[in-house]
């Protein structure tokens, strides 16, 4: 699996992803040179939505500025999560393929549960399908 990864900043979270990334072999494009964390955001976005990577991780000093970014390009579906059922729900209940993640307020640890709970593969809930499609149009 092709991940698309930026990060306006680095600190021990950051390397606790990318390491986590490594040892679980995904394929990591690193877009973390794109600009600030509205380019970093779109950039990441853009990859997804072209099909250049499979789903996307994006994080800043909150995490909501990537994820208002990545959200601005068609196809993209971010969300911001704090906690491991929050990504996974979101994979599973809003079909997401960007994670968006605080750089400031979560710990390590807790960071790599999320990226990993949101990494899972996850069958998308059916009675969700009409909302997630509703969300398409609102692209249109």
């Amino acid at each position: 699996m092709r991940i698309a990864f930026a990060a306006d900043d680095s600190n021990a979270v950051t390397r606790a992803i990318e390491d986590y990334l490594a040892d679980y072999d995904y394929e990591v494009v690193v877009l973390s040179d794109a600009g600030g964390w509205p380019d970093l955001g779109a950039a990441v976005g853009r990859a997804v939505a072209g099909g250049e990577a499979d789903l996307g991780i994006l994080l800043c000093w909150t995490g909501t500025g990537v994820s208002i970014a990545a959200n601005k390009v068609d196809g993209v579906r971010a969300a911001l999560a704090w906690e491991p059922w929050v990504a996974e729900g979101a994979r599973k209940w809003n079909d997401a393929n960007v994670l968006a993640l605080s750089l400031k307020r979560l710990a390590p640890d807790v960071a790599v549960e999320i990226v990993g709970a949101f990494l899972t593969p996850v069958h998308l809930d059916h009675d969700e399908e009409e909302n997630i499609a509703k969300i398409a149009e609102l692209e249109a």
